[in-house]
């Protein structure tokens, strides 16, 4: 399973405010820190405000910070709400399943385990859990450390 780069950006979005909880941070300072683009980092950042994550103050100091605690924000309900879908195969669409096998197959059964299997191993995990190997603050460590956070594997 991969995910998608919406997702990839709301939890890299996520791990820069908690690291950074100190101060409010902007879109622009994200979107450069990773080299991505602030038009759909926006549009990531807007959704994990409605959905409650992130808290934005309007205005010329304004800025993002989280809108729980890191402790609170469970990483397999932010994929589950940033995910379009999991339909792993033409067989999980039932309107459009033009498979074959489909009466016989039992790869969607397994798949639809593998999935179910990958998501109870993201609701174990946190936000702090994602950023608990680091207290570090400022951009020039910070870059560092995201950079990390974004290639480390999760502990189990």
């Amino acid at each position: 399973m991969r995910l998608t780069t919406y997702t990839d950006y709301a939890l890299r979005t996520l791990m820069y405010l908690a690291v950074n909880r100190d101060r409010l941070v902007t879109i622009q300072d994200i979107a450069n820190l990773h080299g991505i683009s602030k038009n759909h980092l926006t549009k990531v950042v807007h959704h994990l405000g409605q959905i409650g994550l992130v808290a934005t103050i309007r205005g010329r100091n304004g800025g993002l910070k989280l809108g729980r605690e890191p402790v609170d924000i469970n990483i397999g309900a932010v994929v589950r709400q940033t995910e379009t879908d999991f339909h792993m195969a033409e067989c999980f669409h039932r309107e459009n399943n033009r498979c074959v096998y489909a009466s016989a197959c039992v790869l969607e059964d397994a798949l639809g385990e593998a999935t179910a299997a990958y998501l109870k191993v993201l609701d174990g995990v946190t936000l702090a859990d994602l950023i608990k190997k680091t207290s570090v603050r400022p951009e020039g460590a910070a870059v560092q450390a995201i950079q990390f956070f974004a290639k480390a594997p999760l502990a189990s």
